[in-house]
């Protein structure tokens, strides 16, 4: 067994001898390995990994997260390594980003639920083995419900937190309504920021070295700040402290102005800070909103950007098709007709203008305008969208259609009625009861309607989904426009 030496001179000469080893690493290295092409390198592993790609970077996605399992998955390594083989055209960016953004969102409500069933229990029996004591996991649970959200959106960026938060989450008793959100938004923001980070990397290794001193100059900015400010919010969270802190900067001209603007505007910065802490109705709606915008938008446009390349049917689309033809009937043809009519602007206009009107007349401003607005961004988009795309329908429809493809008018326009049945439950009736199957209703509309229109051979299954998320993304930016602009004017 080797010691350590425990002597200041013995310390120094391990130092001076891990340096040394380094230093001889490097010289044999430049000296046996100066021809290493890692462009090459990377074009051999990516022809070995293949379409398999999606397989592997989607299970390190979700085990990255498992409680205590994420700290010994290489989660953040898969992402750069699947990028960097969608960067060499083996296989799509836009579907890995899909497909690892959906399993790491999985694997954060596998371990939330988890820690939820066994979490507190487990650590209250066995913490104190790890010196944690039912009073420290009392003032995590405290935490937890203050700034959840937050320790779960900006832990996705940092490997421990990322794979104990969830479970600690989940444990602590916080609600999943309001954890899943932020788990949608941080894993949709982590996943890509890394696989594009991958992808653009297998395009340049040499443009990519040169930003790597800059990356490494930002990295250690943010963990200056980040220690910089916990020791400041540790020291200002004593009253006594933060008065004379604000003495002292009262008593000096390059500090007394943001005093001064902080108390004028302590109004709108309390309500700042509240809509970044989960808990209250309105900033876990804000959240959800924006987790929506996300989704959605990435769903609209990296269909977009295959169907750019490519307009043909997807394999998802042959395969709904498969799907269909197997379950055609007479009847269920006759139901589809139906069904697909609720969807249309025959239909819709007066169900929006007569909805329009109401809330007008009920003075429900706000809802009625997000209405409009959206209705109105929903037309041009699906003309804007489908004039650039220009995808051809699929041939040999049941129903007579004309325009292109994608997205589906009929899918973006049904998101409507998830919206009113969200809205009634939501903003014009909180107490009554049934909430949930209000929505599901809606929801359940919505799907039929958009999935009638690839039974009837009228679209692809990828014009469904563009659409859905194109109605979806109007919808929940215009309300969340709505909501700022309220709680502004009232502050």
């Amino acid at each position: 067994m080797i010691k350590v030496p425990e002597t200041k001179k013995g310390k120094r000469a391990a130092i001076v001898g891990v340096v040394a080893a380094v230093a001889v690493g490097f010289f044999l290295y430049k000296k046996f390995f100066p021809e290493l092409d890692l462009q090459e390198l990377l074009d051999e592993f990516a022809n070995f990994l293949g379409a398999w790609t999606y397989l592997v970077v989607g299970v390190l996605a979700f085990l990255e997260t498992g409680a205590f399992v994420g700290l010994l998955v290489p989660g953040e390594t898969a992402m750069l390594i699947g990028g960097a083989v969608a960067g060499q055209g083996v296989i799509n960016v836009f579907l890995l980003i899909a497909i690892a953004w959906i399993m790491a969102f999985l694997g954060d409500s596998t371990s939330f639920w988890l820690g939820h069933r066994l979490g507190r229990e487990f650590i209250l029996k066995h913490g104190p083995k790890f010196g944690i004591s039912a009073e420290r996991y009392e003032q995590v649970e405290d935490y937890f419900e203050k700034h959840g959200g937050k320790t779960v959106l900006i832990g996705r960026f940092i490997g421990l937190v990322r794979a104990l938060s969830p479970f600690v989450a989940g444990s602590s008793g916080m609600k999943y309504r309001a954890f899943a959100p932020y788990s949608i938004l941080g894993a949709g923001l982590q996943i890509t920021l890394h696989i594009l980070a991958g992808y653009f990397f297998a395009r340049s290794i040499e443009a990519a070295a040169e930003y790597v001193g800059l990356a490494a100059l930002v990295i250690g900015t943010m963990i200056v700040a980040s220690v910089v400010s916990y020791l400041a919010w540790k020291y200002l969270r004593e009253a006594s402290n933060r008065t004379r802190a604000v003495e002292w900067m009262e008593g000096r001209w390059y500090t007394g102005w943001i005093v001064r603007l902080a108390r004028r505007y302590s109004t709108q910065l309390r309500w700042l800070q509240d809509r970044l802490t989960p808990g209250g109705t309105f900033g876990l709606e804000v959240t959800t909103l924006f987790a929506i915008i996300a989704v959605s938008s990435f769903v609209l446009f990296a269909y977009v950007g295959i169907l750019l390349d490519d307009g043909g049917p997807t394999p998802g689309d042959l395969r709904a098709f498969d799907f269909t033809g197997l379950i055609e009937t007479g009847w269920l043809t006759a139901i589809a007709k139906v069904v697909t009519v609720l969807g249309s602007s025959y239909v819709l206009l007066p169900l929006v203008t007569v909805t329009a009107v109401i809330l007008a007349l009920r003075q429900r401003w706000a809802e009625a305008l997000v209405l409009v607005l959206s209705w109105i961004a929903i037309g041009f988009g699906i003309d804007l969208i489908k004039d650039w795309v220009a995808r051809p329908r699929p041939p040999d429809g049941m129903v007579d259609v004309k325009g292109y493809a994608y997205p589906s008018g009929h899918a973006a326009h049904s998101i409507f009625y998830v919206w009113l049945s969200v809205t009634i439950a939501v903003r014009l009736r909180p107490d009554m009861a049934r909430k949930a199957a209000l929505v599901t209703g809606g929801i359940v509309l919505a799907a039929l309607v958009g999935l009638s229109r690839v039974y009837l051979n009228v679209h692809y299954l990828s014009d469904v989904f563009g659409g859905w998320a194109l109605g979806a993304l109007c919808f929940a930016f215009f309300a969340v426009a709505a909501l700022l602009t309220g709680q502004l004017r009232k502050n």
